[in-house]
C-alpha cells in the first residue's frame, strides 16, 4: 500500500485482499439459500460470486448453481447477512 493508504487507480479492489479485516465471517447455509442473489447485489466487495456448480437440498430441490463467498475478499461488513430475506446467511466469529 501507498503511504497513506490512498490508492488513486480506480477499479482496483481484486487486486487487493482484505479479507483478513473481518472479525465476524458470513457462512452461506446452501439448503436455506433461495438463489435471489440480494447478497450478491449488495456486497460492496467482489467477495460473492454464482458459481456453476450443481446443489441438491437436503429436501431434494436441486439448483444449477451455489452462491459462494470468497474469503480474501469479504471484510465481514455483514451487508450480506442483513440482506438476505430467507435468513440463509450465519455471522460467525472467525477463528484464526
Amino acid at each position: 500500500m501507498p503511504a497513506g493508504a490512498v490508492i488513486m487507480e480506480p477499479g482496483n479492489s481484486a487486486e487487493r485482499f482484505t479479507g483478513d479485516w473481518r472479525t465476524f465471517k458470513p457462512v452461506i447455509n446452501q439448503d436455506k439459500c433461495t438463489r435471489c442473489l440480494r447478497c450478491w447485489v449488495f456486497c460492496p466487495e467482489p467477495a460473492i460470486s454464482i458459481v456453476d456448480r450443481q446443489y441438491t437440498s437436503s429436501s431434494g430441490r436441486a439448483w444449477k448453481n451455489s452462491v459462494e463467498i470468497n474469503y480474501d475478499y469479504c471484510k465481514g461488513c455483514g451487508i450480506c447477512v442483513e440482506e438476505c430475506e430467507p435468513k440463509a446467511i450465519d455471522f460467525i466469529e472467525e477463528v484464526k
